[in-house]
Order: C-alpha cells, then structure tokens, then sequence
C-alpha cells in the first residue's frame, strides 16, 4: 500500500491516482468499443491476449495473471475454445495437467485486434503535445510492470 501522505499533500495525491484511474479507465473503454475486442467479452479478450502472449498457458495461470477465479478461467476459455480461438493440449511440462494455446483464427484475431488498438491509441496521442506524448508513452513501460506484477 501507498502512503499518501497526510493533510493537502495525501488529498493531492489521491485526487492525481484518482484522475490517472479513470483516465486509464475511459481510454481502455474507448478502445475496447471501437476495435475487435468488442465481439468478446472484456474477460475473455485479457485471456486471449494472455494466452498469445505466454502460450502454452495453464489456465491457473490464466486465472492468476487475469485476475479472476479459477472456475471463470476455466468458463473464459471454454468460450474461446467455442469460438475456435483457443484449444487446450497436454501441457509439455506435466502430460497430467493441460496448456491452452491459440488456434490460428485466435491468433488472427489477436494480431487485427492489435493493430486496430494500436491504429486507435496512435489517433489518441496525436492528439497531445510532442512532450505530452512522449510522457505517455514512457508511462507505459511502468505501467507494464505494474501490471506483470499483479
């Protein structure tokens, strides 16, 4: 947990992580809405992009990384194996314990949903000053690392 301080200095500083959530809030919304990943469920798209990443993937590991429980890890990808995104194999490391990949279609999927949220952010940051950007962009690196973290 961060200290935020006490009196104005903690308000100050609430109010900014206040403002920096729901400003991340809004962008991500604002994306999902306008590309690919609105044919998914928003659980269901973390999942896929997880599974791209880190692929073969247990699904406890799905569960940990997304976060959510074990039994809606286990429903998500069942869904993704429905829509022929993802399928679940012998996992390489323990023949008694499963892995999930993707499927070329969920690998497809992943690389337009990409490209069109990156398309989407790109418009975004056009949109701010040469060093505004450049700040942003620099964010995310951190960002990526709290995240990694959770």
């Amino acid at each position: 947990m961060v200290d935020s301080g006490s009196g104005a200095e903690g308000i100050v500083i609430e109010q900014d992580t206040l403002r920096l959530l729901v400003g991340m809030h809004r962008i991500v919304r604002h994306l999902g809405r306008t590309s690919a990943s609105s044919t998914l469920h928003p659980t269901q798209f973390i999942a896929l992009l997880l599974i791209a990443d880190e692929q073969p993937i247990r699904i406890g590991t799905i569960a940990n990384r997304v976060p959510c429980s074990q039994p809606t890890a286990t429903t998500t990808v069942a869904a993704l194996e429905a829509a022929g995104l993802a399928r679940r194999q012998a996992d390489v490391l323990d023949g008694r314990a499963t892995a999930v990949v993707l499927t070329p279609r969920g690998d497809a999927v992943v690389e337009a949903a990409g490209k069109h949220a990156v398309d989407d952010l790109t418009q975004l940051l056009d949109r701010l000053s040469e060093d505004d950007r450049a700040l942003v962009l620099s964010a995310g690196a951190v960002l990526a690392r709290m995240a990694d973290e959770l």
